[in-house]
């Protein structure tokens, strides 16, 4: 209005009033000019926004059609590099055959084998294997390297001998690793890593969950590559292969898997150590990053010590997505860590439909995302989505919290109890591990190492070492005495969560690319099993130590054999599995999960 009044002046002074002319300039006038100039402004506001919705749509359209394009040239590339890895595998088996054919056949297998390549590379995938069944056919009719053959035809009738269920498909591995020329595996090359996937260590699908996890895109998504028994099947994209299969190394090229709806469930079948029926799924890689299907021992299943499945005994309601969950030392009471509270449920009680207390603390909507119950039951420790930790006394009739611990840190991620169960560890977003002494309530030092937020923790079972793991994809190793590291792990993918093996030296992690490695602490070889199909949320050993179990954004609990990963049970649930915890019998199974509850099972030996 200032402005519309400053230029009516200035237009009244340009015009010079000629005599006898009075000077017109009413109330009622300068109102009309300033409603003229309210419905200019008006107009143009509205063209403006209208403007600005139509540029927004088009950057919209834009976007889309650019990650279209990303994720075609990425198939693309991977297709050419699987065509071209196939051409190298059938010139190297021509040229162990070649020598041992007559001329006349050997001339026919030659123009076989060019036709076929070239039908190869210029057709797509899964498409005329005619020109292969000729030359496949040619050979076997000579009985020359038939089980070769046999094992490699695509599309092999039925009839071949039924794979265990548990096994790691290996009914044909070692006659083809003899046979194949070149197949020794090359081990993993690392990929370029993804500025974007620096996140929350909770991975939850969109639009379920609260936006405090953050919604994790796979990153991880790598060309599943065929392998000798997979000439011209399916070649599918997938991201549990994340690790290079058997003489084939991982594509440098990341993009977001926006194919999960078409992947089947499951492992494709071209992995080293499959012959067309159940793919291996474990796989050893030695000190010099050479990587194969694990072959299991007799007695992986079998035993004293080892589950055979676990049966559901319990839901709890909580209400709440279910970040944390443990059980106490008597196996009486589950502790379910949702949005600002802990509920304490006694699942002695058959068919309890509501919890015994409600432990309110932190902020109303922040998350648990952390509890343990020292083993007395007297004494429950809680972190979060808050700088506070609050230490409950669970002794008196009314639980009541009896101290709080503040750190500088906005948010814990993971908590850790020392064996004399003096010292708690709690893992902070900012990176540091924080030590705290329990008796005093007080906090004693901070390691520090991580340049990303620390997600997961866990003890030695003689209390010296600590090891966490952290969204800059690394493991580190704390010497407890000392207060220095002692090692470090670097990974291509960021670290969600980790257990101690109590009873030997072993170390497995779950990684947000859908993997769970397990490490020797103190030698360089590992195992790295591929059964999850995305993110891995949470780990837990049994306390015998044979065998441990893993939660993740894919809905499923595995149960693995330690240290080689054999499987011995899957339960699928409902949503994502977000935290697990077993009891110290090693006879229960809790989690939690995305759709507000958390489940006991009952582990059947």
């Amino acid at each position: 209005v200032s402005q519309t009044l400053r230029r009516l002046w200035r237009s009244r002074a340009a015009v010079p009033l000629q005599p006898g002319q009075s000077f017109k300039f009413t109330v009622l006038e300068t109102l009309d000019r300033i409603k003229e100039e309210f419905q200019f402004l008006q107009a143009q506001y509205h063209s403006l926004k209208l403007e600005c919705e139509k540029l927004a749509s088009e950057k919209t359209e834009m976007q889309r059609h650019y990650i279209m394009y990303y994720e075609m040239s990425y198939g693309l590339n991977i297709e050419m590099h699987k065509q071209a890895e196939i051409v190298k595998r059938l010139s190297a088996i021509c040229a162990q055959i070649i020598p041992f054919l007559s001329q006349e056949v050997s001339v026919t297998a030659a123009r076989d084998i060019y036709t076929c390549t070239s039908n190869m590379l210029a057709q797509k995938r899964g498409e005329n294997h005619s020109h292969l069944r000729s030359l496949l056919y040619s050979c076997r009719t000579l009985n020359i390297f038939s089980p070769l053959f046999v094992a490699q035809e695509p599309n092999s009738p039925a009839g071949s001998p039924p794979h265990s269920p548990h096994g790691n498909g290996l009914d044909r591995a070692p006659t083809l690793r003899k046979e194949l020329p070149g197949s020794s595996s090359t081990g993993e090359a690392p990929s370029t890593p993804n500025p974007r996937t620096l996140r929350s260590p909770m991975s939850v699908p969109p639009g379920s969950y609260p936006a405090h996890f953050g919604v994790v895109s796979h990153a991880g998504l790598n060309g599943e590559l065929a392998s000798p028994g997979g000439f011209g099947g399916a070649l599918t994209l997938s991201p549990q292969i994340s690790a290079a299969a058997s003489a084939y190394s991982r594509s440098p090229m990341v993009a977001y898997d926006s194919r999960s709806h078409l992947r089947a469930p499951g492992l494709p079948s071209s992995l080293p150590g499959s012959s067309g029926g159940k793919p291996a799924y474990s796989f050893h890689v030695s000190a010099d990053g050479q990587m194969q299907p694990v072959p299991f021992p007799p007695d992986a299943l079998l035993g004293p010590g080892i589950p055979r499945h676990a049966r559901q005994i319990h839901t709890l309601s909580h209400g709440e997505v279910v970040c944390a969950v443990t059980i106490s030392t008597s196996t009486r009471h589950v502790y379910t860590g949702g949005k600002g509270c802990v509920k304490v449920w006694d699942i002695s009680q058959p068919g309890s439909k509501n919890p015994m207390a409600q432990l309110d603390c932190l902020n109303r909507d922040n998350y648990i995302r952390s509890c343990k119950i020292l083993p007395d039951g007297r004494t429950l420790i809680v972190g979060g989505e808050a700088s506070t930790l609050s230490i409950w006394d669970l002794a008196t009739p009314t639980p009541r919290i009896k101290a709080e611990l503040t750190s500088s840190a906005p948010a814990c991620y993971a908590l850790a109890i020392s064996p004399d169960n003096k010292v708690c560890f709690s893992c902070c977003s900012d990176g540091n591990i924080v030590v705290w002494d329990l008796h005093n309530q007080t906090l004693v030092r901070q390691f520090q190492g991580h340049t990303d937020g620390a997600s997961c923790i866990d003890i030695s079972n003689d209390g010296t070492k600590l090891w966490t793991g952290g969204l800059d994809n690394t493991v580190r190793c704390w010497d407890l005495r000392e207060g220095r590291q002692l090692q470090q792990h670097d990974f291509t993918s960021q670290i969600f969560s980790l257990g101690y093996c109590p009873t030997g030296e072993w170390l497995a992690v779950g990684m947000e690319s859908s993997n769970v490695e397990v490490l020797h602490v103190s030698k360089p070889d590992k195992y790295q099993l591929h059964l999850h199909e995305s993110c891995v949320l949470s780990l837990k050993f049994a306390y015998c130590g044979k065998w441990f179990v893993s939660t993740g954004k894919d809905n499923l609990l595995n149960a693995w054999r330690t240290p080689y990963g054999a499987s011995i049970f899957q339960s699928k649930e409902s949503s994502s599995v977000l935290s697990c915890d077993v009891s110290p019998d090693d006879k229960y199974i809790v989690t939690g999960s995305g759709d507000k509850k958390a489940t006991v099972y009952e582990v059947v030996y």
